[in-house]
């Protein structure tokens, strides 16, 4: 690596420091970790290694620091006294005599790796500045203002709390069509990163999202009186959401779908029109998976050994098309939402058609 590349590396990394907002103690840690892999690479053995750098002033030291002895039995880490005191007569025998380094001795693939290095280290302050903003957030639903509509990729920038952050075509619901200015309910699922940099990463398909807006919707399960044991969910679809009350004067179910099902219906509009079957919990698996399959109406569960996780349903032959639901989709979420493998029969024993 030249002098002038070690300039430029220098100014960029100033300049990169400033525009994300990065203190210059931190930067120059990692700068630091980069720079130990690079120099281990031409010097394996050294065991100390010294830096001054100061992205300021724009100045960059190196060296490696050998223990001065009498006599060398580890040349790596240790020098004469006689070859010590051509560095500074004022070094004695345990002193540590530095040996600067010329950055272009660090070598064309010794660079490369610090640069990368570097790079991955900005990344990690990034995503903790990220975390340390957003932390308080993280898997809560908030409202997002859409700010503008990318024309080809339908991806949709919108403003949560005042910062713009990208939400992406395959995080929104399908089918949804999004415009400007529109508000929406979005579940914030973490920090992510792309090869530019790390990001809020934004939802309208997560699951919890039906987690928190019920939550937001119904007082019984924000105050813990009403329980969400499980949710399983095809986003733009159906959704199945497994309650059960821990006050057996409280309807789960009722306190869920709200007088005159104005809690549900408040819920499924936020999510563009999908379908939500509110069942009861219990914990008889039996009694679990005939209520995670209504609307159809189950007549036995068989399960042979629990510890499988799969079983055997019988269901009223007009039921059958009911309990599997379009493409399957009933007998999926209620497979999901239980954790049992369904096999779905008819009671005479025969499909029809």
């Amino acid at each position: 690596m030249a002098k002038s590349n070690t300039a430029e590396l220098m100014e960029a990394l100033t300049l990169l420091a400033k525009e994300k907002g990065i203190e210059a103690e931190v930067l120059v840690e990692k700068i630091q970790a980069a720079l130990v892999i690079a120099i281990k690479k031409d010097y394996p053995r050294s065991e100390n290694i010294n830096f001054d750098i100061d992205l300021a002033k724009g100045r960059f030291d190196v060296a490696i620091m050998k223990n001065v002895v009498e006599t060398v039995e580890d040349p790596a880490n240790e020098i004469a006294l006689e070859d010590a005191r051509a560095v500074s007569k004022r070094l004695n025998v345990g002193d540590m005599c530095p040996l600067k380094l010329d950055t272009k001795h660090f070598g064309r693939i010794a660079a490369q790796t610090a640069k990368q290095v570097i790079k991955q280290g900005i990344k990690e302050v990034e995503r903790e500045q990220l975390v340390a903003q957003w932390g308080g957030l993280q898997n809560e639903a908030i409202s997002a203002e859409v700010k503008k509509i990318e024309t080809d990729s339908l991806n949709a920038l919108v403003s949560v709390n005042g910062s713009e952050v990208m939400l992406f075509r395959n995080d929104q619901i399908p089918g949804e069509v999004l415009h400007e200015g529109d508000i929406v309910k979005v579940f914030v699922s973490g920090v992510s990163s792309d090869d530019r940099r790390p990001t809020l990463r934004v939802s309208r398909t997560h699951r919890d999202l039906i987690r928190r807006l019920f939550e937001l919707e119904v007082p019984e399960i924000a105050d813990g009186t009403v329980e969400i044991k499980s949710i399983s969910r095809e986003a733009g679809s159906r959704s199945k959401v497994a309650v059960i009350s821990n006050n057996e004067n409280v309807d789960a179910l009722g306190a869920c779908i709200g007088p005159q099902r104005g809690r549900i219906t408040k819920i499924c509009e936020e999510l563009c029109g999908e379908k939500i079957d509110v069942v009861k919990y219990s914990d008889d698996p039996k009694e679990y998976i005939k209520q995670a399959l209504k609307p159809a109406n189950v007549i036995s569960v068989d399960i042979p050994d629990e510890e499988v996780r799969a079983c055997s349903v019988v269901v009223p032959d007009n039921q059958l098309s009911l309990a599997i639901g379009n493409k399957g989709q009933n007998a999926k979420l209620a497979a999901r939402l239980t954790g049992f493998k369904i096999d779905i029969k008819p009671e005479s024993g025969f499909f029809e058609g």
